[in-house]
């Protein structure tokens, strides 16, 4: 019979919060333009169809930008986003989530200040996310009118 041990009750001490790093201003723009180089390279080596960008500063929180393109075949879109998955990381940029890579029709990859699509042509067209987010400045005045 093995020993028992006598169970104590643990103190739990806190941690004062870490402080925030104080970088300039520059420095988050050119990480974000650094990852968006890395993402757009990647679908460029794995020759992705109809690659676009789309600014969303103005219309939600959740990114700053985001890319769609679209794959030949759904083992080409998952290709491609593991690809794009596997680059950022190299590149020191952890993806928050990755979803629909078992599937394939739409991958969606999460990367904080940029969320890139992954889809089948024919998802893209039902779906229509550039119509959706693509609100240039005049079409942004237009709609407020």
């Amino acid at each position: 019979m093995p020993p028992t041990r006598k169970k104590t009750a643990r103190k739990t001490t806190r941690r004062a919060p870490a402080a925030k790093s104080k970088k300039p201003a520059g420095a988050a723009h050119d990480a974000a333009a650094s990852l968006e180089t890395v993402v757009l390279n990647a679908l460029a080596d794995m020759k992705a169809l109809e690659i676009k960008r789309l600014d969303v500063r103005g219309q939600t929180d959740i990114a700053d930008y985001m890319i769609i393109a679209s794959g030949t075949s759904d083992r080409h879109v998952r290709s491609v986003a593991q690809r794009v998955v596997d680059r950022a990381k190299e590149a020191g940029f952890r993806p928050h989530g990755v979803e629909g890579l078992k599937d394939g029709d739409w991958v969606l990859i999460d990367l904080s200040d940029l969320i890139v699509h992954v889809m089948l042509p024919r998802v893209r067209e039902f779906y229509g996310l550039e119509k959706l987010w693509d609100m240039t400045a005049s079409k942004r005045a237009a709609a407020r009118a």
